[in-house]
């Protein structure tokens, strides 16, 4: 079962062994079929790597320029799709190299001088992610965007506010629709800590302890767009905490969008018929012609699910590791991909869809009647008019019941019956125990008021205009 290995492993770290590798275990503890996603960025670390050591004597200018030349080759060559990848060179890092090598000749050898593969893919992962964070980060503000102008156009729209999925009050679509945003832009703000405190350059750290070689840390930092060079060399090839900071955020945010989906969902049925999503976004039925199925929403709330277990999956690859790096590590990388491509997708899915889906203004009003949806709104009149609260709860709570027995809501009770309970009522109680009364009156900053709504959509998006 044991094959040789080729020239370029031998070159690349085979001097210390006496067999081969066995042909199973190269292609068990390969990595290239996942990490080749990392070689635009491997290529770009390998660069600024090649300038600093020219600048710190180290290469020369001959040397420098033949690199830069071949980097340029084996880039052609990846995006056109003619790249040669091999297993028995494991790696992105090692093809890279390998097929610089060949292009070159010594110099592409020369480039590691200084550096290891795991300084180089813990460099590789960061920029990799920083691009994935600025790319995710403008899905979810294109998102974002669109739920307050949805909002703003349903500000007055009324709906049934709900507790434990009980109609509890009357609010307004676009209230609700800005909830959704708040949940979105603490998200946002996850995602931006997240790319700060990763934006550190591990390059320069080599295998563990650092480099003998002359070289300058500061530059490649700086050359890469990083604040600074990580502090410990140690720490720099082991850390995976921002891998694993960025796929908590992503599992948040995936939990967000779920429960918006989950909400979506539930409005399509009939039974609610609070929204219409647009046929570009279901699917129908193979069998049941009328059918038509929310079939986008119902995905995103399957892969929230997906996400959760590749925070979970990294957290455990991590939590028994000694210092420093350890060929788990390996495992990082497809749990980290995914969590990026899915969280990005669900993202573009709802940015195309919420802008286009339309409220049912009449069966929401028709929803938020039932359930007396007004009884907070009399016992905050009877409040108002001194009753202790504790009081007014059992007056209205023993309206409601007068209601239920006649069958209709407490709103529509006589003025004669609400008299009998409490001789404080007036006839200006029913100016409150309306849809739109109860709405109007909660005229506050977080309030449901319509005014309120577009007070807050107005702040939403100056506050997403600033980011």
């Amino acid at each position: 079962m044991s094959s040789s290995l080729d020239s370029h492993t031998s070159q690349t770290w085979g001097g210390r062994f006496s067999e081969a590798t066995d042909a199973f275990v190269q292609e068990f503890t390969a990595s290239y079929s996942f990490d080749h996603i990392l070689a635009h960025y491997d290529i770009q670390g390998s660069r600024a790597h090649a300038d600093m050591l020219a600048a710190s004597g180290i290469l020369s200018s001959d040397d420098l320029k033949d690199i830069h030349r071949g980097l340029d080759q084996v880039l052609t060559e990846i995006d056109a799709g003619e790249f040669h990848w091999q297993v028995a060179l494991e790696d992105v890092h090692m093809n890279i190299e390998a097929r610089l090598t060949e292009i070159i000749g010594n110099a592409g050898k020369r480039l590691h001088t200084g550096r290891s593969r795991n300084d180089q893919v813990a460099t590789d992962i960061r920029l990799y992610l920083r691009a994935a964070i600025n790319s995710i980060q403008g899905q979810l503000r294109r998102l974002r965007a669109g739920l307050i102008d949805q909002a703003e156009t349903y500000a007055d729209t009324v709906m049934p506010g709900f507790t434990h999925l009980q109609v509890a009050q009357p609010v307004t679509f676009g209230h609700h629709l800005l909830a959704w945003n708040e949940m979105l832009a603490r998200d946002d703000g996850r995602l931006t800590d997240c790319a700060e405190r990763m934006n550190q350059c591990p390059l320069g750290a080599a295998a563990l302890a650092g480099t003998s070689y002359p070289i300058n840390r500061e530059m490649t930092a700086k050359a890469l767009g990083f604040t600074a060079p990580t502090e410990n060399s140690l720490d720099s090839v082991s850390d995976r905490d921002f891998a694993i900071e960025f796929t908590a955020a992503a599992a948040i945010t995936m939990m967000h969008l779920s429960r918006m989906a989950e909400e979506m969902i539930i409005w399509t049925s009939a039974q609610f018929a609070f929204v219409d999503l647009p046929d570009r976004f279901c699917t129908g039925s193979s069998i049941m012609p009328q059918k038509k199925n929310p079939d986008v929403p119902e995905l995103i709330r399957g892969k929230a699910g997906r996400v959760q277990g590749h925070l979970v999956a990294l957290i455990t690859l991590m939590k028994g590791q000694p210092l420093a790096y350890n060929k788990d590590n390996q495992e990082d990388k497809e749990p980290l991909f995914d969590a990026v491509k899915t969280l990005h997708d669900s993202l573009l899915a709802f940015a195309d869809l919420v802008p286009a889906m339309k409220a049912k203004p009449d069966s929401m009003r028709r929803a938020a009647s039932l359930g007396h949806p007004t009884a907070t709104d009399l016992a905050d009149y009877l409040v108002r008019k001194g009753v202790a609260f504790r009081d007014a709860h059992e007056i209205v709570g023993t309206a409601v019941g007068m209601a239920e027995t006649q069958g209709k809501d407490v709103g529509d009770l006589s003025l004669e019956e609400l008299q009998s309970l409490s001789g404080l009522i007036e006839r200006d109680v029913f100016e409150v125990l309306t849809l739109e009364g109860s709405v109007a009156a909660r005229d506050h900053i977080g309030g449901t008021a319509p005014r309120q709504v577009r007070a807050a959509a107005e702040r939403a998006r100056a506050k997403l205009s600033a980011v």
